[in-house]
């Protein structure tokens, strides 16, 4: 039990930190709820600050195998249609931070990490739901419903935005509602008319809402979502809810011919609430004695710097690297987690931010909005690109 360590959560988040522990000479232990790792959501952008760290976990190949890997990225009026701003991605950004920007889809990401974790040698429990958490001075013990308890020198809540195991760590309740809805849809690409076909990632900015496009599956998928502001009436932990194009019609107004095509050809749209918390204010926030929290059960973000996967991947690789040298020492492990936690909430608490800052540029009216599309014009990549973020 010494070098035990639990975790609750088997999504992006557990899943890396299953990797990174037991590289850091860690028994790890996963307990997902679901009984499968079954295939949800759509795409995820990743940058360098993560394709960076998972290559050091040997997945380079494997990622690569599954991502697209877009040439630039392309700004557009979502209203007049026209370009306001590009950043060359593709070799010059694989150059320029020593690792590439790719987009996945989320099921393909999971599968890579996975097989990961599996080749680690990690245990993985599926259907198995921590329900009961209880810290103590010399371990951790956990209440898995209907399959009894176990014990461990750390745990880890990856548990996602609606975290229970937060409560054990800040006991700040239940995230907020942003006032955003995301649609999320996906298409092959050679049933898409020409014209909408990309190797490249399109980002289209309107009055209160913005759609984003790229290609996943080795390019062969487009994979469009939707960010309006609004509300729904389901349950709001369902992030995979039934949407009609009509209402994300209705809620997006005028638009661009181009992007009014893109919206119309693209099958079997999906909504779900977007749901975050204020920016981390302390490493209190992150970790309190023997429990750790990563990814979205430590700062859920809104999606308008395309960051959750990468801050996940990336608060895995921190919790690795101080867990390393107390594996088997139970009596240091507080300390390692102290540190994990203030190694990692400023970056955090600054992503969080500058996310929820895009927001209210990518959705802008009147002057603002003006102002942003004629500072694109006039500066372009240099307000598109994030050297402190990518570069780490």
């Amino acid at each position: 039990m010494t070098d035990q360590l639990l975790i609750a959560g088997g999504g992006m988040g557990g899943l890396a930190a299953a990797i990174a522990c037991r590289r850091a000479g860690w028994q790890a232990r996963l307990y997902e709820r679901t009984e499968a790792l079954r295939e949800v959501g759509a795409g995820i952008q990743l940058g360098p600050n993560a394709t960076r760290i998972l290559r050091e976990w040997g997945l380079g190949d494997a990622l690569r195998a599954v991502a697209a890997q877009p040439r630039e990225l392309h700004v557009r009026d979502g209203v007049g249609g026209q370009e306001v701003g590009t950043l060359r991605l593709g070799p010059t950004f694989t150059q320029r931070y020593g690792a590439p920007y790719l987009t996945v889809h989320r099921a393909d990401l999971q599968a890579v990490l996975l097989e990961g974790a599996q080749r680690a040698g990690a245990e993985l429990h599926l259907g198995s739901r921590i329900a009961t958490v209880l810290p103590g001075p010399q371990e951790v013990r956990v209440e898995v419903a209907e399959s009894g308890h176990d014990l461990g020198a750390v745990l880890v809540g990856a548990d996602g935005v609606w975290s229970q195991v937060r409560q054990q760590v800040c006991n700040d309740g239940p995230p907020r509602a942003t006032g955003h809805l995301a649609y999320r849809t996906l298409a092959l690409q050679r049933d898409l008319p020409a014209a909408l076909r990309s190797e490249d990632v399109t980002v289209w900015l309107g009055p209160r809402l913005h759609v984003v496009a790229y290609p996943v599956r080795a390019g062969e998928m487009l994979n469009v979502v939707a960010v309006v502001q609004g509300s729904t009436g389901g349950a709001p932990e369902d992030w995979d809810q039934a949407a009609a194009v009509a209402d994300l019609v209705a809620a997006m107004g005028p638009l661009a011919r181009p992007l009014q095509h893109l919206v119309a050809a693209m099958p079997g749209w999906r909504l779900w609430a977007l749901h975050d918390r204020p920016p981390l204010a302390s490493a209190d926030q992150m970790a309190s004695g023997r429990i750790a929290l990563v990814g979205d059960a430590a700062h859920p973000m809104r999606p308008y710097l395309a960051q959750g996967a990468g801050m996940a991947i990336e608060d895995a690789a921190e919790l690795g690297r101080v867990l390393a040298p107390v594996a088997g020492r139970p009596a240091e492990v507080a300390g390692a987690l102290r540190s994990y936690a203030e190694n990692r909430w400023r970056r955090c608490a600054r992503v969080q931010s500058r996310a929820e800052r895009n927001g209210r540029i990518f959705h802008a009216t009147g002057p603002v909005r003006w102002g942003r599309d004629l500072s694109l014009r006039l500066l372009g990549e240099r307000l598109l690109d994030q050297p402190w973020l990518y570069g780490r």
